[in-house]
């Protein structure tokens, strides 16, 4: 890899540090670089905060002369803070670096014709892969308004989730079950059926030893009024809410947010639920639910990931719980097809990472 990939691939390490805490903002990592020599360097840390750019700048000082490198487009509008393009416009480096346009309407290509306008020069498409991959929640959620949906699943190897008498603990290993806070404490919100809360009694938060961390909004669908407000999701420590999906036609008592949503396939329509997250600024959900609740999403067309991790295990039984429930596909034809599919070791599991073709 040649210099200028070398200082981009730096630039997407740091970005990636602000997994889990810029939303709904992207992840942005940021270099500046002087005569073969960093000079500077940033990331995007929370929402509401410095970009980038800013804090990249900031570090360095003088730029002028520089190459800034840059994970994703430089914004050109205000927002929580000021444009970045007119901060470095006013710090007259010679050459910006971007690794992928940004897919937000309000800024796509306008920020690089304003770099450009001013007399620097830039570059774009250098990585743009990876910057893709590791923003593809902020893509989905800045184009669609939708979040970005992750279909979670611990199964045995014949795909049960729990055996005949309903007994779950522990389907996978303790390192894929330590994999599963680490997702929690990166996305928005997860979602659980009230069947799961009212069987297992969760309390849905993210349990992790070091660091800092947060635990996601929790989102409950209790379509059959099967949900009770003594469970403990709901008078834990935790400072997230926790939201209830019911009918329009009804309420429930306890939640921190009663969320209404008209009735579809299996229980609530989950896609108009998504719709009503997205106006939330949820700009990612993970769907830990039961074989029901994963029949619904799947169904619904909203997920976007699975990561299904698969136990050395054999249940068996055809009363033992399924990891994907509902009707199901009348026909192969039918079937929602995979791509990019990878298997990857966790403890002595299988994790299948793959996405659902669109």
């Amino acid at each position: 890899m040649d210099a200028d990939g070398e200082y981009m691939g730096r630039a997407l390490a740091l970005a990636a540090l602000g997994r889990g805490r810029t939303s709904p903002n992207p992840m942005v990592g940021c270099v500046v670089v002087r005569d073969g020599r960093v000079i500077g360097e940033g990331y995007h840390q929370r929402a509401g905060e410095p970009h980038a750019e800013v804090n990249a700048i900031n570090a360095a000082g003088d730029v002028s002369g520089a190459t800034i490198y840059v994970t994703l487009e430089p914004c050109c509008h205000q927002g929580k803070t000021p444009p970045c393009t007119d901060f470095i416009i006013g710090h007259k480096p010679a050459r910006v670096v971007v690794a992928m346009h940004d897919p937000n309407p309000r800024v796509s290509g306008e920020g690089i014709f304003q770099l450009r306008n001013a007399g620097i020069a830039v570059d774009a498409g250098l990585l743009e892969d990876e910057a893709r991959l590791l923003n593809e929640v902020f893509c989905k959620y800045i184009t669609t308004r939708m979040p970005f949906v992750i279909a979670k699943c611990g199964m045995s190897l014949d795909g049960k989730i729990a055996t005949r008498t309903g007994d779950s603990k522990w389907v996978t290993s303790e390192a894929s079950r330590r994999m599963v806070h680490e997702l929690r404490n990166e996305v928005d919100a997860i979602l659980v059926g009230s069947r799961t809360v009212m069987l297992d009694d969760p309390s849905l938060t993210t349990r992790l030893e070091e660091g800092k961390i947060k635990d996601p909004i929790r989102v409950i669908c209790d379509a059959d009024s099967y949900l009770d407000p003594s469970a403990h999701v709901f008078h834990g420590k935790s400072d997230a809410p926790t939201w209830v999906a019911v009918p329009d036609d009804r309420s429930f008592e306890g939640a921190d947010e009663v969320l209404r949503v008209p009735a579809g396939p299996g229980g609530l329509d989950m896609r108009l639920l998504m719709h009503e997250l997205g106006a939330r600024e949820v700009s990612s959900v993970l769907i830990e639910g039961g074989g029901t609740t994963l029949a619904s999403v799947f169904e619904a067309g909203v997920v976007d990931k699975l990561l299904f991790f698969i136990a050395p295990k054999i249940i068996g039984g055809r009363d033992a719980i399924t990891s994907v429930e509902g009707e199901g596909a009348a026909r192969m034809s039918d079937a929602i097809a995979l791509e990019r599919m990878r298997a990857i070791p966790v403890g002595e599991d299988i994790l299948i990472e793959a996405y659902v073709k669109k």
